[in-house]
């Protein structure tokens, strides 16, 4: 990955630790690989947001800042590739998920006959829970994995192509 690239649109790091709001998160924020650009932290970053963008959860961007700050992966990233399941975005793939789910389990997917009652709605949530967890949680393990070792890739290419430059340069002169 161009680091150039990508830290034009990061932020100042000593600027967001020096923040007087962050007050006594400061201590979590510091850790250096939250916000700085290197290869574990970005294709972590990458791995932490689409892992949590497939979850069915409310809160998706907390569960990732949350678990970017134990693991010491890189927040603006994973905070803008969880923005893969946006509103569009979230009823196909959900739906996708629930399929996969309910494929893995042997079950039958439920047919949708609205009501729209609160009784049906609890009856529904029951029946689509375990198909959706289990799809979700398969999808975004196999998909973040695929991320992870794409920028790990992307980025080994970018730096040999750097090399070679450099050796080509050395060799003109």
């Amino acid at each position: 990955m161009p680091r150039k690239t990508v830290r034009r649109f990061m932020p100042d790091v000593k600027a967001f630790i020096e923040n007087s709001a962050l007050g006594r998160f400061k201590t979590t924020v510091n850790n250096s690989n939250l916000l700085n650009i290197n290869r574990h932290s970005v294709s972590l970053a990458v791995y932490i947001g689409i892992f949590c963008a497939f979850m069915p959860i409310p809160g998706q961007t907390v569960l990732a800042l949350l678990m970017c700050c134990w693991l010491g992966a890189n927040l603006p990233i994973a905070a803008i590739f969880i923005w893969i399941s946006n509103p569009i975005t979230m009823p196909p793939m959900f739906y996708v998920t629930y399929r996969l789910g309910s494929t893995l389990l042997g079950t039958k997917p439920i047919a949708l006959d609205a009501s729209f009652s609160l009784d049906w709605l609890m009856e529904l949530s029951n029946q689509i829970f375990l198909p959706l967890i289990v799809g979700s949680v398969l999808s975004g393990i196999t998909l973040a994995t695929l991320g992870y070792l794409l920028v790990l890739q992307l980025w080994r290419w970018k730096v040999v192509q750097k090399w070679e430059k450099r050796r080509d340069i050395r060799r003109d002169l």
